[in-house]
């Protein structure tokens, strides 16, 4: 039996998950609208792979009242997270809907339930993924070159040498705790126009490998100049006509920022997670 705030947490989850497929316009992602760049799913296999992950991420939070370690925490969580991509994988007919947010979500979910139930800060969930994610990236990458099946991440970081998500909860989300979340929370318009001009500014930032596998480095350099060129455009007005033109430039171009996608799911839980167990009513 999971304690209440366990469940509270994971609800939080998944409500993130399902806001940033639901989102629009989404430039290349999939949403309630359109696939986007992808022929191979809609929404609703999202949504499908979104409630079957749901007893994996119980299993991660559970993980703080069995382990006091944090890197512990981590790696047994790291463990459930593999159980949960082959059955998002079986769920999905072997469509890659959430790797990327199994592995993000589940760190900030553990952190996040570790914080809280030591009476901590909001702030201190950073410093948290931090500490159980210590040299993963030294960990992950090395000796990848022998290995005989590679990721999508560890393929770009051998071509480029891209740490991605790795090198990103190795310092703690600073895209999230220094960006995206001040964002998110202080815009003047409606949640889906919310979710939106945010995700365009992580697009702006994030070196997505999701971008850089289906093209390379030249199309992750435009993608970022383009929405930092819409952000300073716009100045956090949402511009309909200038917002539908990118995603179709972006499904025209075959682009699909699923890194950045991952980032706006966890900028949307950590919001939620801050709302409700920190006391802190920004929205």
């Amino acid at each position: 039996m999971y304690k209440e705030e366990v469940y509270k947490l994971v609800e939080l989850l998944q409500e993130a998950m399902l806001k940033e497929v639901m989102c629009y316009p989404s430039f290349g992602l999939v949403s309630p609208i359109s696939s986007g760049s992808h022929n191979d799913m809609d929404h609703f296999t999202f949504i499908e792979s979104t409630v079957v992950l749901q007893k994996y991420f119980l299993r991660m939070a559970n993980l703080i009242f069995l382990y006091e370690d944090e890197k512990i925490i981590f790696n047994y969580g790291r463990k459930i997270g593999i159980e949960a991509e082959m059955e998002m994988f079986k769920k999905t007919g072997g469509v890659n809907t959430h790797k990327g947010i199994i592995f993000l979500l589940g760190i900030t979910l553990m952190a996040s339930g570790i914080v809280i139930f030591k009476g901590g800060k909001f702030e201190d969930i950073s410093n948290v993924i931090k500490n159980m994610t210590m040299g993963i990236v030294e960990s992950d990458f090395r000796k990848i070159d022998s290995k005989q099946t590679l990721t999508h991440g560890e393929k770009m970081y051998l071509e480029y040498g891209i740490t991605g998500v790795r090198r990103e909860v190795e310092t703690g989300l600073p895209l999230v705790f220094e960006y995206s979340l001040n964002t998110y929370e202080n815009l003047k318009l409606n949640q889906n126009q919310r979710l939106v001009y945010t995700l365009l500014e992580i697009m702006s930032m994030c070196d997505d490998t999701t971008v850089l596998y289906r093209h390379d480095i030249k199309m992750l350099d435009y993608v970022k100049k383009r929405s930092q060129e819409i952000l300073e455009n716009t100045k956090g007005y949402f511009d309909q006509e200038i917002f539908d033109n990118f995603t179709e430039e972006c499904i025209e171009k075959n682009i699909s920022p699923g890194g950045a996608a991952d980032i706006l799911a966890t900028t949307v839980f950590l919001s939620l997670v801050k709302q409700e167990f920190f006391n802190c009513k920004n929205l």
